[in-house]
């Protein structure tokens, strides 16, 4: 871990409990006077404590030093998901976390289960843990939409990834938002809400699942 998370990070003194806890002390075994970092992921501080005390229970942490340390990809991108399955976008959120994905809004659309109910505060938990992992000193942001036509008229400037003979590589520096369908695409209707020109694809004849195009989408414009 490149360091922990703590709401309260920036506080001169800090109480760890619970989860932080058990993987400070039970699991890496800190003991008292060890350094250790924490980021409250609201600055972009870099905050180093110090282990002063430990109970069964807590640990007590003082405040060292703390430093500005941002650590983010140049580029921005604004992913709108067609709704999938939480349980695939739970899979998926900690390698665009990785990957430097700025914002996800999820968008039901035609052809998106009306079943499927999205746990915000689960996910963010999610990419919480992974930029604690990757070092990142922020992490994605998360919005829903009430419908494809609500999100257009929000970011006009919006390319849909669909069947295209204009190719992501020959425009992906004017790409900052971009949609993509859930499974089976997007319907007619949708697809009509876009010029041509504003509508790319990959240069494969494979069928990629929702979840494979948007992590190569990600790669493709961030890395």
């Amino acid at each position: 871990m490149q360091f922990t998370y703590d709401s309260l990070a920036k506080n001169d003194i800090l109480k760890i409990e619970n989860e932080n806890y058990k993987h400070i002390i039970k699991a890496r075994r800190h003991k008292v006077g060890d350094i250790l970092a924490f980021r409250n992921l609201d600055d972009n501080f870099l905050y180093y404590y110090e282990i002063t005390l430990i109970d069964k229970r807590s640990a007590i942490l003082n405040l060292k030093s703390f430093e500005e340390k941002i650590v983010e990809v140049s580029n921005k991108l604004h992913i709108g998901w067609c709704i999938v399955d939480p349980k695939t976008i739970e899979k998926e959120l900690p390698y665009l976390n990785e990957l430097g994905v700025d914002k996800i809004t999820f968008i039901p659309c035609d052809y998106s289960q009306n079943n499927f109910k999205l746990n915000i505060e689960k996910m963010e938990k999610i990419l919480i843990n992974s930029s604690q992992q990757c070092g990142r000193s922020s992490y994605i942001k998360l919005d829903i939409s009430s419908g494809l036509k609500e999100f257009i008229s929000k970011y006009p400037d919006s390319f849909m990834l669909n069947f295209s003979n204009k190719y992501i590589e020959d425009c992906k520096s004017k790409i900052n938002t971009i949609i993509i369908g859930c499974e089976g695409g997007f319907s007619k209707n949708e697809v009509n809400n876009f010029d041509v020109e504003k509508i790319v694809g990959f240069n494969t004849p494979l069928i990629l699942k929702s979840q494979t195009a948007i992590t190569a989408i990600a790669s493709k414009i961030l890395i």
